[in-house]
């Protein structure tokens, strides 16, 4: 497993991404089981997976709650991170972490997240709430989502301290947003999560034009018309490139996000199979000329 730096902790560079966890429109009940995502959660601690990311708002709280008894005595092999959605006035973010750690039934989290802006409460205020849960010690590091460049340097300036990541939608189908937040990430040492890292499954080849998902993803924007024009052809490359290294195509694109030492990606899975697969591409190394053809391919 490759690890990375995030401010002050060492992540695996393949997390888990807890999404699915309590959440009916991912087919919970059905497709996964409560007993799949306990299990789900000790093999990637197997595997070298050490980061989890969840969020209060996934599956109504059901995710932090699935997340904190999967963890129930292994919490020290364990990055957990979770995050808070608007309002972000202080009183409501300091009530949402509380409520949060004991869904968890953790005494603190690793990373804690703006789930999104909030421009109806100045950033300074949200701060001043996130200094005040770092000093208690129930977080230990801040990071933000689908912040721009410029609002993620006002969030840091706000905090007066690192702003250690910032997540958002990243993968071969959607690049534009990511790569105005790499000079910021690189100059500052700052890591992008990317989440939906296989464009929900769209870069696998498992879907086009004739077989949509059903399920919550229909929601989400990424099965648009333009998308799925373009995919095939990228899942083409990915595929070629992949039989040179005995990979699949989903494990080839998740190794080109990997090249950036400033990325960690967070794929949500549905079986140990796709588990062990995404771990697996975080010691994918792609060579120059296969990073080229899938990154002229990706950028049409």
């Amino acid at each position: 497993m490759k690890y990375i730096m995030m401010g002050t902790q060492k992540v695996s560079a393949v997390g888990l991404g807890a999404w699915q966890f309590g959440e009916p429109g991912w087919g919970w009940g059905k497709e996964i089981q409560h007993e799949d995502a306990l299990w789900f959660v000790h093999r990637a601690i197997e595997l070298g997976i050490n980061f989890f990311d969840t969020a209060a708002i996934y599956g109504n709280g059901k995710s932090e709650e699935i997340l904190g008894e999967a963890l129930e005595g292994r919490r020290h092999e364990a990055v957990v991170a979770t995050k808070v959605a608007p309002p972000l006035h202080p009183d409501r973010v300091k009530w949402a972490a509380e409520r949060s750690l004991r869904r968890l039934n953790m005494s603190s989290v690793d990373l804690y997240q703006l789930h999104v802006p909030d421009n109806r409460v100045p950033i300074d205020q949200t701060m001043d709430a996130l200094r005040e849960l770092m000093s208690e010690g129930q977080i230990h590091q801040v990071g933000v989502s689908n912040f721009g460049p410029s609002h993620w340097r006002r969030a840091e300036a706000a905090l007066g301290s690192p702003v250690i990541s910032n997540q958002v939608e990243y993968h071969l189908l959607e690049r534009r947003y990511a790569n105005g937040l790499f000079p910021h990430a690189h100059q500052e040492g700052r890591v992008i999560i990317a989440f939906s890292p296989l464009a929900q499954g769209l870069l696998s080849g498992k879907y086009n034009s004739g077989n949509i998902p059903d399920d919550l993803r229909a929601n989400f924007g990424i099965f648009n018309r333009d998308n799925l024009r373009r995919a095939p052809a990228i899942v083409d490359v990915l595929r070629s490139v992949g039989q040179q290294y005995g990979a699949t195509p989903a494990q080839v694109a998740l190794a080109w996000l990997l090249r950036d030492p400033t990325v960690m990606v967070i794929p949500g899975v549905r079986s140990l199979e796709q588990l062990e697969a995404n771990a697996a591409a975080a010691d994918l190394e792609l060579s120059e000329e296969d990073a080229r053809r899938i990154d002229e391919v990706s950028m049409v």
